[in-house]
């Protein structure tokens, strides 16, 4: 903006020098000579832009964009360039009653700015933001909130990659890593304390080098674009600590920058990232904005056309559909909406070099007209898009609409968090209801979910724990939620967890709960990352953090969410290490879906058993009172000879009837670092079938020695 402080004082300059441009691409764009502004409205009769000075305090030019193609404003600036200061400002009806909220009022962010201006000292909620009148909210608010509003900076992007690629991990030989930027380092030794916290502090030696001790192949990052803190939370000093609550959707998030170059700050992690051969997958929100519901603020889609944007019931248009329980619904059934979600993934693909997208609520982006549709517009688009082809794409399947839970029903080529395997496990080891065939179902890649529709077993994303329910070790620590923290007198946060305090509510010194506490985190651990499909670990759980009973600690940027490493158990995440080391080499079952058939050795792809080595019949399998089982694995994925997986979800030992044959184990959960020296020799005595001693509580993996595994069939 310097140089154009210098040329344009007024508007009449501007006025004369802006010229009609074009109305691609959308935002603003620099170019030979000049910077090009597209801006979409259906609705609004005329859009104005308005130049800024270099801080965004003073507003020195307020002019109409001059050309207008079918739904798109647009004008081209000579002589502007990279940091020009811009907002907008948007002519119309303000008919809330019709879905119109037009407000010339309020200065309004560009949905597609690259970079966004803060106020000075910050955004406040208490600023004159509501294009209606509080008072009288059918009446609109005639103070102006260019003071107090976000502004865009034209940016062009001009990074050296240096030979950046991806490393295309396949999806059926991916571990992911969910983790949130700022807590994973901002107690982590080793990470300067002008890093922690940050993008540059995670891309530091100390915070790579546990991702590659732990061997996962992706970071599945919480939100990054920028945000907003909710009102009510800034009221109570709290902030939207994981970050779904979007401001700009082509933006990473400025508080996580240890600099002022945030974008390019990013855009080293993932460098950095790429040169450990770890893939970087965002989560991203596309269901809804900031802007919260018919009560909440104007401060960039609602002013320019909030007729588009959103979702509006048909019968009351000054109300929104609610389908992300955040207040409002992006509308995906638009065109230029479905243009500036694709816009931004294609952003991040390209600008920024990530690998993939974790949709929040994604079944928001396949609603039609009439609930979620499969092959729906904007499924359509990401398939043949040149730019995403080879970007993983994962969705949560599930919103809050009608019809919203969805879980394996999105199209081919798509993963899905599987809350199935989530549940089901926790149930099995911590004492809930839960059958055997139910247990094999979710370590057999959830057939009953994926693979009737031609999906295979990877496109299950498994896990026991994500960001939004308790940590691993809350899990076998806390019947009941502990939110206080979060300032809703306990009423928010999932109340049907499936967990178990072993005895005892919280912490304890009691070595008998401790020690039946960390041997279920390694069975649960065991349970995940030999399972078909793809695992999911959260971030900390390999290392024991506890938030102290919160499972929703979504507004919590301290002690409670950081983890500590001080704290950390050392022994439980080299015990995961061995884990996920333990799949990559052996892939107990395989990336296709199993028969149950014997082949020409007679030997059963896949056979469920029971202790006593006979094969599960119907009434076995539906027991909900046995806890004992075991996998003959006649194919694995990754190994040469049959493996067998025995589980004991008991709180006592069992023996289990081995079939005939040599067998060695390769895992005992039982054992604090999950080793075993247990070895069954084919030549023990009369060459008969042995029992292995399988203690309470615990997971084993026995792998057949050489040319010596017996018959199943």
């Amino acid at each position: 903006m310097d140089r154009l402080s210098t040329t344009f004082r007024a508007e009449a300059p501007v006025r004369a020098a802006l010229q009609e441009g074009r109305p691609w691409p959308m935002g603003a764009s620099v170019g030979e000579g000049g910077v090009n502004f597209a801006v979409f409205s259906a609705h609004a009769t005329q859009v104005e832009l308005c130049l800024f000075d270099s801080e965004g305090e003073v507003e020195m030019a307020r002019v109409p964009l001059p050309g207008r193609s079918g739904d798109v404003f647009h004008g081209f600036l000579p002589g502007a360039a990279a940091g020009l200061v811009y907002g907008l400002r948007a002519q119309g009806s303000w008919r809330p009653d019709r879905g119109h909220r037009f407000n010339p009022y309020k200065l309004l962010l560009d949905p597609w700015a690259r970079e966004i201006v803060a106020p000075a000292g910050g955004f406040s909620w208490k600023g004159p933001h509501c294009g209606h009148d509080h008072e009288h909210p059918g009446h609109m608010d005639t103070r102006d909130n260019a003071r107090w509003a976000h502004k865009a900076r034209v940016v062009q992007d001009s990074f050296d990659w240096e030979g950046d690629h991806h490393p295309r991990t396949p999806l059926a030989a991916s571990v992911l890593y969910e983790v949130h930027v700022r807590s994973f380092t901002k107690l982590l030794p080793g990470v300067p304390e002008a890093l922690r916290g940050t993008y540059a502090g995670m891309a530091h030696d100390a915070a790579i080098g546990h991702l590659r001790r732990l061997g996962v192949t992706a970071v599945s990052l919480l939100p990054v674009h920028q945000l907003l803190s909710e009102a009510r939370l800034v009221e109570h000093g709290l902030v939207n600590h994981w970050g779904y609550n979007t401001l700009g959707f082509f933006c990473p998030e400025p508080r996580y920058a240890a600099t002022s170059a945030t974008r390019d700050e990013f855009k080293r992690l993932v460098q950095r990232l790429h040169a450990a051969g770890i893939e970087v997958i965002l989560d991203v929100v596309y269901n809804h904005t900031c802007e919260g519901d018919e009560r909440g603020a104007t401060l960039s889609w609602r002013g320019l056309d909030n007729a588009s944007w959103y979702r509006l019931p048909p019968g009351a248009k000054d109300h929104y559909d609610n389908y992300s329980g955040c207040g409002n619904t992006v509308d995906i059934r638009h065109p230029r909406v479905l243009q500036m979600v694709l816009d931004s993934l294609r952003h991040w693909v390209q600008e920024f070099h990530v690998d993939g997208f974790r949709f929040d609520l994604g079944p928001v982006l396949g609603r039609g007209d009439h609930g979620f549709e499969r092959d729906g517009p904007f499924f359509k688009t990401v398939l043949q898009d040149p730019a995403l082809q080879g970007t993983k794409m994962i969705a949560e399947p599930w919103d809050i609409g009608p019809g919203g839970y969805q879980v394996g029903n999105f199209p081919r080529g798509w993963a899905e968090w599987n809350d199935h395997f989530r549940d089901t496990a926790r149930a099995f080891w911590l004492g809930g209801d839960c059958t055997r065939g139910e247990m094999a179902l979710r370590l057999a890649g959830s057939s009953d979910l994926f693979q009737a529709r031609q999906r295979p077993p990877c496109e299950g994303i498994n896990y026991i724990v994500s960001h939004d329910g308790f940590t691993l070790a809350d899990l076998v620590s806390y019947d009941l939620k502990h939110n206080q923290a979060n300032l809703e007198d306990n009423r928010d946060g999932h109340g049907h967890n499936l967990s178990w305090n072993c005895g005892w509510e919280g912490p304890t010194t009691d070595p008998v709960v401790l020690s039946l506490r960390t041997r279920l985190q390694r069975a649960l651990l065991a349970t995940l990352l030999l399972a078909q499909g793809t695992p999911m670990l959260a971030a900390g759980d390999e290392l024991g953090h506890s938030q102290g009973g919160n499972n929703n600690p979504y507004c919590q940027d301290n002690a409670i969410t950081w983890i500590d490493w001080a704290r950390a158990d050392a022994a439980l995440a080299d015990y995961t290490a061995t884990l996920v080391s333990l799949r990559k080499r052996l892939m107990p079952l395989g990336p296709r879906w199993y028969t149950g058939v014997a082949d020409a050795r007679g030997l059963a792809d896949l056979a469920w058993l029971r202790r006593v080595g006979e094969p599960l019949t119907p009434e076995h399998w539906d027991n909900r009172m046995s806890r004992v089982m075991g996998a003959f694995i006649g194919a694995p994925g990754g190994s040469s000879e049959p493996l067998l997986l025995l589980i004991n979800g008991r709180d006592m030992d069992a023996s289990f009837r081995l079939p005939p044959g040599g067998w060695v184990a390769e895992l005992d959960s039982a054992n604090t670092d999950g080793r075993s020296t247990w070895r069954h020799p084919a030549d023990s005595p009369a060459n008969a079938p042995d029992h292995f001693p399988l203690r309470a509580r615990s997971l084993v993996l026995l792998r057949a020695l050489p040319d010596t595994a017996g018959t199943i069939r």
